[in-house]
């Protein structure tokens, strides 16, 4: 095996250690010149193995990428919450037989980690490690909600608002207030944001310490949904979503 190849194992071995590391921290922990280790973490995200999280202009670290999903399931099968829903995503597809979905934020993309489809002839298609924009779809709208204010705040300023369809949202302005208003009511709505004629609802996912680690989702086609259904749907994805964070030892 290679120095280089050896080398980049070692450095993404310090990710052990510490979830988030900055340059800094990497050659510190490996032992490396800063000129190597910013050679190897430049080939490790070019290759998509890291992220770059950017909190400033001045905080920049970087964490494990989750694209070893599109080479298995390895990775998402270590991922405590997932281990931990899926047994209530099952009985939440079960009791409403629509597709339930589990999305996870890395960079500034939602990253669809689990899934549970429908058994119906005409069905919605999500694929693990698919990707989706934070601002369309009602997943992702939840991870954009969970972030804080500097998180936000630093994605927003970036922002280039894309039109999948008519419904996108395609204004900060407006976006905002949906971020809000996801706050208040605890959930995300999406109708046809990113895919066309789709219902979406979801929830966020709480770790042990109210953070927002992940959203649960499900996915309705327009040609299934009524209004009547959507308390029942809402109210067996809340008490979904809170089987799940008392397994992760949220008590809110």
């Amino acid at each position: 095996m290679s120095q280089s190849v050896l080398k980049a194992i070692k450095l993404l071995d310090c990710f052990m250690k510490k979830q988030e590391l900055s340059l800094i921290e990497l050659a510190d922990l490996s032992g490396y010149p800063k000129t190597t280790v910013f050679r190897l973490v430049s080939s490790l995200e070019e290759g998509g193995l890291l992220v770059k999280v950017k909190n400033t202009s001045h905080d920049v670290k970087y964490r494990i990428s989750l694209k070893l999903l599109a080479l298995g399931n390895h990775v998402s099968e270590q991922l405590e919450y997932k281990k931990a829903a899926f047994p209530h995503m099952k009985k939440l597809n079960e009791e409403i037989n629509e597709l339930v979905h589990m999305v996870v934020l890395e960079g500034n993309e939602a990253v669809y980690v689990e899934k549970i489809d429908s058994t119906k002839p005409v069905r919605l298609v999500v694929e693990v490690g698919g990707r989706s924009p934070l601002y369309a779809g009602s997943a992702p709208k939840v991870l954009l909600a969970g972030m804080d204010n500097l998180q936000l705040d630093s994605y927003l300023s970036h922002l280039e608002l894309k039109k999948f369809t008519v419904n996108t949202i395609d204004n900060i302005d407006d976006l905002k207030k949906e971020i809000e208003e996801i706050k208040t009511k605890g959930y995300a709505f999406s109708h046809s944001e990113h895919y066309k004629d789709t219902i979406g609802f979801s929830y966020p996912i709480y770790d042990y310490s109210g953070k927002t680690v992940a959203a649960l989702g499900v996915s309705i086609p327009i040609s299934d949904y009524t209004n009547e259904r959507k308390p029942v749907i809402l109210q067996n994805l809340k008490q979904t979503a809170e089987n799940i964070w008392h397994e992760l030892g949220y008590k809110g």
